[in-house]
């Protein structure tokens, strides 16, 4: 056989054993982040280690919370929604895409894993325009999201960690929701899963008085919960998100509770009997 042709074979064997990447995108609270167990990050490195780097979008919010009152900086609220003032983005500027964003790639690697931190901001990746006419500030509305970076950082076998922070048009930064951001990265890449780490084990629904998993919950499921109120507070973003980006070609949502052993193993192995699955 010509070195020419085992030069060819050898870089093909190389490609197909490299990991596929941007497969899986999980979603991780900013509430919940201080809770997960170091072994939910080695059951991330071990899905690496198997053939899937997944993209990571977090949150942040008691973490903002916390530095404004540390700082001293007022918050708004209109309609029970934080208004954004530009005291208020610089915090979350600093939270989201520094302390946190790196705390996450640090636990990440003291797990044996590679991670590459950065925001929505750098390189375009998430675009937006402001929402709501302005009156909730510097707070964006997704309007595209370019996955070049993200598939450049996991092509390399590094996990994409994202903070939800866009550009505007006008080159200026806004503040993401995060289960937003996080539905709208996974449509963008055409992933087959979108895992939303929570602290709960998934949607709960009221059955003779007692709260049970609900292993399977439908868009239709879904919007009457929202309106009897059984759904309510933080959850409705997250489903939200899960119904878009389903719409937005995502194969597969599950919510789940991210101190439960293996679970991100689990749930990528097919275990349905793990979280909630929110199918159209």
């Amino acid at each position: 056989m010509s070195e020419a042709i085992q030069s060819e074979i050898g870089r093909t064997e190389t490609r197909e054993s490299m990991p596929k990447p941007a497969n899986l995108v999980i979603k991780c609270g900013g509430s919940t982040l201080a809770r997960l167990p170091d072994s939910f990050f080695r059951d991330m490195n071990r899905l690496a280690e198997r053939g899937t780097v997944p993209v990571i979008v977090h949150g942040g919010g008691p973490a903002i919370n916390a530095m404004l009152e540390k700082l001293g900086i007022e918050s708004r609220f209109v309609d029970g929604l934080r208004v954004t003032t530009p005291d208020v983005l610089a915090v979350v500027e600093m939270v989201l895409g520094g302390s946190i964003n790196k705390e996450i790639v640090r636990r990440i690697a003291q797990s044996g894993g590679k991670a590459a931190g950065f925001s929505g901001v750098d390189g375009g990746t998430i675009r937006v325009r402001q929402a709501d006419g302005g009156r909730l500030g510097y707070v964006g509305e997704i309007t595209e999201v370019d996955p070049r970076l993200i598939r450049a950082a996991a092509d390399a076998g590094f996990m994409p960690v994202v903070a939800p922070l866009g550009l505007g048009p006008d080159g200026q930064t806004y503040n993401i929701n995060a289960d937003t951001a996080a539905g709208a990265v996974a449509a963008a890449l055409g992933a087959g899963q979108l895992i939303v780490v929570t602290d709960v084990p998934g949607i709960l629904r009221t059955e003779n008085g007692e709260k049970r998993l609900m292993p399977v919950a439908s868009v239709a499921d879904i919007e009457a919960m929202i309106a009897g109120g059984e759904i309510y507070g933080g959850m409705i973003p997250k489903v939200r998100a899960a119904i878009s980006s389903l719409s937005g070609g995502v194969g597969e949502v599950v919510i789940c509770d991210g101190s439960m052993p293996g679970v991100l193993s689990r749930i990528a192995d097919g275990d349905r009997t793990v979280g909630t699955r929110v199918v159209p």
